[in-house]
């Protein structure tokens, strides 16, 4: 039923159980209506305990990929919106059927909607600069292979899917701190003056894990120690349309800085279709790389985008009305205990908790025993720290919330009353 190498699919068991079912749908293997084995059931059949298998079916009934019924188990599904863009998409695949199957920069029409979205938020765009990618991941790992930095200023800390595509033999990291309070210009600047000639890989807006919106100040300050040092500048916007501030309020983008943006995190983690949006000039360069077949999206996912885009302000609003009520949810459950404290971000899907005397790896080993998948501060540093955070979702039901907070405190309690020599 699924990749002998599904555990590779994300840190957290919980998560690449999620991906890889997920992925199983998508490629046929489990089929739309089927029911899934009983939980005890298939975490004996996975080699994983019950809390994993519960964790990765509350991930996925919490995007739209089951159905559970009390005492029916859980069926599989695909959500309403993809269904629909699908069913349309699928009524005008002919046409793909004619094309020589060969990768190209992306379905014109797709590369249309992109340019004339991003143009129509002030980043004036032509599709020619637009090159449709298998995901985020895929565009960013395209852009590193091209330009082959010697070193890169990455943020400390950082989503961990940028560590491991920067991380090689011979290439310098050159960390700059973040906080839940912004970027420090200081460190930029000399980071920026180390990494001469090098790239800087940025998530600038609801920063990963922090949740940080960097200021239009910063912005700018980037901007000039670019072009004072020959840096190139990515921007990952993969996380920009989770505004979760009443109105949403763009910020203005970093001044000539390459981008990448996807539409998983904003409308659906399935649809795995991301975007460079760079000088022509790249463009080209980077359909020439030969990393680009495997980077390329599948035409058939191209079209389907292109018939979600035009509902794209739809169901940004639907999604953020439903993430900003389960992050206060889960705010408000866990801000009046002393263990950790935390800031509430404006935007993103994760709460990021400043523990107060507790080590992150061992609190998230201790909540994974208890069948919480949560990321521990560690994952997310270039060199290991900071060692007292842990990255909490808020992506789930409340429901599912409440018993997340509850699970945390309980693995908290256990580690606190464990012997200090134990």
């Amino acid at each position: 039923m699924l990749s002998p190498q599904w555990r590779a699919l994300a840190p957290a068991a919980s998560q690449a159980l999620a991906a890889a079912i997920r992925n199983a749908v998508l490629d046929g293997k489990i089929q739309v209506g089927e029911q899934l084995p009983a939980e005890r059931r298939l975490a004996a059949r996975l080699g994983v305990s019950r809390g994993t298998v519960v964790a990765a079916l509350a991930r996925l009934r919490a995007d739209g990929w089951l159905a559970t019924r009390h005492g029916s188990g859980s069926t599989v599904q695909i959500p309403d919106a993809y269904i629909a863009a699908a069913q349309r998409a699928l009524a005008r695949s002919p046409r793909l059927l004619l094309s020589d199957g060969e990768p190209g920069p992306g379905l014109p029409e797709l590369r249309e909607q992109i340019a004339a979205r991003l143009t129509g938020q002030g980043l004036a765009t032509e599709p020619n600069q637009v090159l449709v990618t298998a995901g985020a991941r895929a565009a960013m790992m395209l852009l590193v292979a091209q330009l082959r930095p010697r070193s890169a200023v990455v943020e400390s800390p950082t989503f961990h899917g940028i560590l491991s595509i920067l991380r090689r033999p011979g290439r310098r990291l050159i960390p700059v701190t973040v906080t839940p309070g912004g970027w420090d210009a200081s460190q930029l600047a000399t980071a920026f003056g180390h990494a001469r000639g090098g790239i800087a890989m940025l998530v600038p807006d609801f920063h990963n894990p922090t949740g940080a919106l960097m200021d239009p100040q910063t912005r700018t300050h980037i901007a000039a120690l670019a072009a004072g040092t020959g840096v190139t500048v990515i921007a990952n916007e993969t996380m920009r349309d989770i505004d979760l501030r009443e109105p949403p309020a763009p910020a203005p983008r970093i001044r000539s800085a390459i981008t990448v943006g996807s539409l998983s995190k904003s409308i659906w983690a399935g649809l795995r279709i991301g975007w460079i949006r760079a000088p022509a000039r790249l463009i080209r360069e980077l359909l020439l790389d030969p990393l680009y077949p495997v980077c390329s999206a599948p035409p058939m996912e191209q079209l389907i985008t292109c018939e979600l885009l035009p509902q794209l302000d739809h169901l940004l609003r639907q999604r953020t009305r439903e993430l900003r009520s389960q992050r206060d949810h889960l705010a408000a459950g866990l801000r009046q205990d002393s263990a950790w404290s935390f800031t509430t971000p404006p935007g993103g899907l994760w709460l990021w908790l400043h523990l107060a005397q507790t080590s992150g790896d061992a609190l998230a080993a201790q909540a994974a025993a208890a069948g919480l998948a949560v990321l521990p501060g560690s994952t997310f540093s270039p060199d290991g720290t900071p060692g007292n955070y842990l990255r909490v979702p808020f992506t789930a039901p409340s429901g599912t919330l409440d018993k997340a907070a509850g699970l945390l405190r309980d693995a908290h309690s256990m580690l606190r009353r464990e012997p200090s020599g134990a």
